[in-house]
């Protein structure tokens, strides 16, 4: 893949009515929130946007899109692009199985498992945008 690829934070996306907008798994199991930029029909404004609630079955599709790389021979997931001195990071959380790999990779510890850095972005290799289908109808087991 190019090096020259923009790295994207993570979120969910959802095709609705014709159009594609950003999403939000809820309230309820059922339901996805959109988000738009400018007013839409069905749409409430919301600080500065518009967001409607409408049932999973009603769109078209619906994906979680994340951008996933290597950092140190380990797998990662980009969090946010951050610039320091002119010069660009990307905030990485560690998605392998070893919290003592991810502890010599210098990432630290935010939660129990979870490991996060921020490193020059010439680091990263291997960067992806995965686009990963969820399902219309919620499993029983989601919240």
């Amino acid at each position: 893949m190019s090096d020259e690829m923009e790295p994207v934070a993570s979120g969910f996306v959802a095709h609705y009515g014709e159009r594609t907008y950003a999403a939000a798994l809820g309230p309820g199991p059922a339901e996805v929130v959109l988000f738009s930029e400018e007013p839409r029909e069905g749409f409430e404004p919301a600080s500065g946007y518009w967001r409607a609630v409408v049932g999973r079955a009603d769109l078209d599709w619906l994906v979680l899109i994340r951008t996933v790389g290597a950092f140190g021979g380990e797998p990662c997931l980009v969090l946010d692009v951050t610039e320091e001195g002119g010069e660009e990071g990307l905030h990485i959380a560690y998605t392998g199985h070893s919290g003592m790999k991810a502890e010599a990779l210098g990432y630290w510890m935010v939660d129990h498992g979870a490991y996060e850095v921020v490193v020059p972005r010439e680091e990263v290799v291997s960067l992806r945008v995965e686009r990963i289908p969820v399902p219309l109808s919620p499993a029983r087991s989601e919240p």
